[in-house]
């Protein structure tokens, strides 16, 4: 009589653990990139207690040297109209969110916005400015 081993030994891998690995590591990797900072230039901003969220198109940085940034390009006075143009090309409604160390004199300030206001004109476009604030504590 031939005795026979009741346990087999199966050869079909689970993937059943392979998934939930694979979804933990999902989670864990949306909540830590949600935790990162969108600025990459330091900046102190100014403080306000007004809230306005707009949907972000291009950002422009001035920092606390006085340098230009569109969308962390540096850029200068004189070729930030067309650093801002290639940045908003094929959009005739759009935000410009402008980031300026609480530091930065006034005319900075300005220069961005003449900077915009050329380009709707030049173009017929309705690009809007808007100031980034950090709340007030």
């Amino acid at each position: 009589m031939a005795i026979k081993s009741q346990n087999k030994i199966s050869t079909e891998f689970s993937m059943a653990s392979m998934s939930d690995l694979v979804f933990l590591l999902l989670i864990f990797f949306m909540l830590t990139s949600t935790l990162v900072s969108p600025n990459a230039i330091k900046l102190l901003l100014p403080s306000s207690s007004s809230k306005t969220i707009a949907k972000q198109t291009t950002t422009v940085y001035i920092n606390d040297l006085n340098q230009f940034f569109v969308n962390e390009t540096p850029a200068t006075d004189l070729n930030m109209q067309q650093l801002l143009t290639q940045s908003l090309i094929g959009q005739t409604e759009g935000v410009v969110v402008l980031r300026a160390d609480r530091t930065v004199p006034v005319q900075y300030v300005v220069t961005v916005i003449d900077a915009i206001n050329q380009m709707n004109d030049l173009l017929k476009t309705k690009h809007k400015v808007i100031l980034a604030t950090k709340p007030k504590e």
